[in-house]
């Protein structure tokens, strides 16, 4: 049994997100802890720096939100009884220390975040502060959801070498054993000068032994211009990432072909990175 964060922006109830933990449950249970942190807070979730004495001061919310917070809360319980899956809810959240859920996190096979402010608010300038600090600081994988989607029959590795793609694709494969006999596609998406896939006798060795239906590739373009509109392509498929690692969050992210990838197409992704 894993345990999963269902992480929701207060007033705002990803269906999205609570339905990917559903299908989850279906075929393997799970625990599910409902987080539900206030809209003033979400735009800094994991910033808040301790004050003089040693706490963390969170801002105080409006008790018009209090209310939709506690109307989420009722829904996701009653979602989670009539899914039969067995849930957990920060009751006291709104006093919840920010390193409290960084800590959770420690302890959590898996967040999920599903949001569609984080669409509409990704831009230029990279992704907002929120989801960009959860991939940086989380100390456990985050899978980001659109409100719709379809459930994986497919999954695309993206490689390009580097330490933390194949931790990523490791680590997809240790927590999701329901989708590791689905068609799965190795892509080398990184540079179409590059003449060969690096390693790539080592990734094929290790991939296989987890994903049976495996195709490795090399994409012939360059990944950051044309691979949101290539994997537009792949229908019923979830996206494997690394590539958040231990450079800037907003640096990698502002370059990376993984921006265009959600913000386009939704389509759920899994990021993870070596502490």
């Amino acid at each position: 049994m894993r345990k999963i964060l269902l992480v929701f922006d207060g007033i705002n109830f990803s269906e999205g997100a609570f339905d990917f933990a559903r299908r989850l449950n279906e075929i393997n249970s799970i625990l599910v802890a409902g987080v539900f942190v206030p809209q003033v807070d979400f735009a800094n979730l994991w910033s808040y720096a301790p004050a003089s004495s040693g706490a963390v001061t969170i801002p105080l919310i409006e008790d018009e939100e209090s209310k939709e917070i506690e109307k989420n809360i009722r829904r996701f319980k009653q979602l989670c009884e009539k899914n039969q899956i067995e849930y957990r809810v920060h009751k006291d959240f709104y006093d919840f220390a920010l390193p409290e859920l960084k800590r959770e996190s420690r302890f959590a096979d898996l967040i999920i975040i599903g949001s569609e402010k984080f669409y509409a608010n990704i831009g230029v300038s990279g992704p907002n502060d929120y989801i960009k600090d959860a991939l940086h600081d989380a100390e456990c994988p985050v899978l980001i959801v659109p409100e719709k989607f379809n459930f994986p029959k497919s999954n695309i590795l993206s490689y390009d070498g580097s330490e933390s793609s194949v931790f990523a694709i490791k680590q997809f494969a240790y927590l999701f054993p329901e989708f590791v006999k689905n068609p799965t596609l190795l892509v080398y998406a990184k540079n179409e000068r590059e003449e060969e896939i690096p390693s790539v006798e080592f990734i094929e060795e290790l991939a296989a032994r987890h994903f049976p239906d495996l195709e490795i590739m090399k994409l012939h373009f360059e990944p950051k211009e044309y691979f949101s509109a290539w994997i537009n392509e792949k229908k019923n498929a979830i996206l494997v990432s690394g590539s958040f690692g231990r450079s800037s969050v907003s640096r990698v992210f502002k370059k990376s072909f993984i921006k265009d990838v959600v913000k386009n197409h939704r389509l759920p992704i899994f990021i993870t990175h070596q502490q």
